[in-house]
Order: C-alpha cells, then structure tokens, then sequence
C-alpha cells in the first residue's frame, strides 16, 4: 500500500469511527430521553424528534426479516471495508467511510439491541414530517452518496475540460 493509498484508508477509517461514535452516543441520548409516545418538534412538523424502533430497512421495509437484514449488513460492511483500502481519491475515502460509518452504527444495533441477537431493531429518533423517522448513521449513508456523488461530478467535469481543452503546448505544436 503507498503512502498516499494508506492516507487514504485511514482518512475513511477516522471518517466511520466518528459516525459510529457520533450515532451510538446519540442513540443511547435518545432511549435516555425520549418516548415513542410523544413528538418533540424541532423545525415545526417537518423535524421532530421521537423514539423508535426499526426492524426493518428503510421505511420498515423487510421488517419480517431482520435475520437477514443483519447478514447483508455484515455483507456490506464488509465489502465496505475493502473499498476503503482502494479509495483512489479522498473524495471517494471520505463518502466511503461515511457510509461505512452509517452502516456500521445500524449493524450494531442490529447485532446487540433488542429483541435479540443478530434480529435488533435499529433505534431511530429523527421524526422527518409524517414520512419516516431515522438516525444519524442514515444520515451519514446520505452524506456519504452525496460526497460520493460530487466525487464523481467532480471527476467528470475535470475529465471533460481535459479533452475540450488540451495542454496549451500540445495544441500549438500540432496546429504548426
């Protein structure tokens, strides 16, 4: 690994220790101080926070199935991890660590909340309007797309600026 690769992956490593820190602690705040039972506004409607219980992916989706919600998290994770190791931008290490980060965080509750072992159900808190209520590791998994997103826009623009416009000296040199 060069020294710019291992920069690289300890960049996303710190990148997802943080979000992982970040969620848990706001996790455990949450269970401390909040109820299922009653909405605490923060934006009017459209931001509250409540507590929840998700066992589910995404808005409650597979729900039936934590069991194997967990499985493709570790999957994920892992897969993650490997991605952190060949990030070739910093770019990429950051959106990579923060989704690993995200991931991680949810996997945690799903491997050690309750009602069981490798089935918990991921603790939410962050009430979005009537939609959804989700957590901070969700918001690192967005973040994460969104740096992952401008990386590549980014990248494209550059790439494209290139072959619009060529090294001033090429250009000469071939008009002559």
């Amino acid at each position: 690994m060069s020294r710019d690769q291992a920069r690289r992956f300890a960049l996303a490593c710190v990148a997802a220790a943080v979000v992982v820190v970040v969620d848990q602690a706001s996790k455990a705040a949450a269970l401390s101080a909040l109820s299922e039972q009653e909405r605490i506004p923060l934006l009017g409607d459209l931001l509250g926070l409540q507590l929840a219980f998700n066992p589910g992916a995404l808005l409650s989706l597979g729900a039936g199935a934590t069991w194997l919600l967990t499985l493709l998290g570790v999957a994920m994770t892992a897969v993650l991890v490997v991605a952190t190791t060949r990030a070739r931008t910093t770019g990429w290490a950051v959106g990579i660590g923060l989704i690993l980060g995200g991931a991680l965080g949810n996997l945690i509750d799903r491997l050690f909340a309750p009602p069981a072992f490798g089935r918990g159900h991921v603790t939410d808190f962050l009430a979005y309007g009537n939609w959804f209520i989700g957590n901070l590791a969700d918001v690192a998994l967005g973040a994460g797309a969104i740096v992952l997103a401008g990386s590549l826009w980014h990248r494209h623009r550059r790439a494209t600026a290139t072959a619009e416009h060529p090294v001033a000296g090429t250009t000469l040199e071939a008009g002559r």
